[in-house]
């Protein structure tokens, strides 16, 4: 992982989409998290994919950079294929799964926060919640943050994968499934490493949620959206707090 982000700044700003709104590709120098870098593969779960991240990197290619990202990119999206089907199963919706799996991606991300140095800010990441359907994260050292109902923020372990429900299957189950607010504080003087899957609705992808999850106990949240669209709304208004309620929020009659 080291290696990667040891590459030129020129080299890892060759990891770019073309739709600035998917935030796929390298993120850094951003003003508001000066701490954070972060280069991403859509479906690095297939080997084609990651072998041209790699060549996109290195001239020849790296083939154990592409193992590495490829072999590992596959155990967490097979880990998160388990973890949505056993949601869908507690649920009682467990038809839409293989549906659902058909009509998503994963953005394979290396993760990186430099130490904070000369009275910097030692917040790697803001508070905020995922807009992915399920983001699994593993991380060495400690530094990811979670904000309970009480509004105390509690530690997670290193060395341990964590499930994070995002905004996208929050809002497809009609507000059964809670996207935790969550940040990344960055404790010692060494950098902090962090690799994650975040498992989202593809292309043309519409985020509707199933009848089964509607009644009277339960009213209708949100209103049916195109996932593209309500990215491309929070690109265009990046400091909204609870921007999916603005955006397909059904207010109660």
């Amino acid at each position: 992982m080291k290696e990667l982000f040891s590459l030129p700044d020129e080299t890892k700003e060759k990891n770019v989409h073309s739709k600035p709104h998917r935030k796929t590709g390298y993120l850094a120098k951003i003003e508001a998290v000066p701490l954070f870098e972060s280069l991403g593969i859509i479906n690095a779960h297939i080997l084609d994919e990651a072998r041209e991240f790699t060549y996109l990197m290195w001239p020849n290619g790296n083939p154990t950079v592409c193992q590495t990202i490829h072999s590992v990119a596959k155990m967490l999206q097979e880990l998160e294929g388990v973890v949505r089907k056993m949601i869908f199963e507690n649920l009682g919706v467990e038809d839409y799964y293989d549906s659902n799996m058909k009509n998503s991606d994963n953005i394979f991300r290396v993760l990186k926060y430099k130490a904070p140095r000369n009275g910097e800010s030692n917040i790697g990441l803001p508070p905020h919640t995922d807009k992915s359907i399920l983001t699994i994260l593993y991380q060495y050292t400690n530094g990811l943050e979670f904000l309970s109902k009480e509004g105390q923020w509690f530690e997670t372990q290193p060395g341990t994968f964590i499930v994070l429900a995002g905004e996208a299957l929050m809002a497809w189950s009609n507000g059964r499934i809670h996207a935790p607010t969550h940040r990344v504080v960055i404790n010692g003087e060494k950098d902090r490493y962090s690799y994650a899957i975040f498992a989202t609705p593809n292309e043309g992808a519409t985020v509707e949620i199933p009848k089964e999850l509607i009644d009277k106990d339960h009213p209708l949240r949100f209103r049916s959206f195109d996932y593209m669209e309500f990215l491309r709304y929070l690109y265009a208004n990046p400091h909204l707090d609870n921007p999916l309620k603005i955006y397909a929020g059904v207010e109660a009659v």
